[in-house]
């Protein structure tokens, strides 16, 4: 079920912008290697385990990477606003000023 409010709030952004959004899942992060920029997100996966979507999130301040963020994979809370950003034309879906947990070890 949690995949599918994640699969609708990516469908439908507009009707979830400026929400708290909770969610628990795995963590991941892009960098892009053009810009020098890197991407945070908590991936849920579907019941089945086949399928996986996911929030970009964003910390408050000027958090360091790798030092204020756990290992890939690891099992985190995130706790956010919903908002939406556009990049190079395409509009992106993230939590703001975002609270991070890390789950278990």
């Amino acid at each position: 079920m949690v995949y599918g409010q994640v699969f609708d709030m990516l469908t439908y952004p507009e009707e979830f912008i400026g929400k708290t959004i909770r969610m628990q899942g795995q963590f991941s992060y892009y960098h892009d290697e053009q810009t020098g920029n890197y991407y945070f997100g908590c991936i849920v996966k579907d019941a089945t385990a086949c399928c996986a979507q996911g929030f970009e999130f964003q910390l408050p301040g000027d958090p360091v990477f790798p030092d204020d963020y756990p290992e890939y994979g690891q099992e985190i809370m995130v706790t956010g606003t919903f908002s939406t950003y556009i990049e190079d034309g395409c509009t992106y879906c993230t939590l703001k000023d975002s609270e991070l947990e890390i789950m278990g070890p």
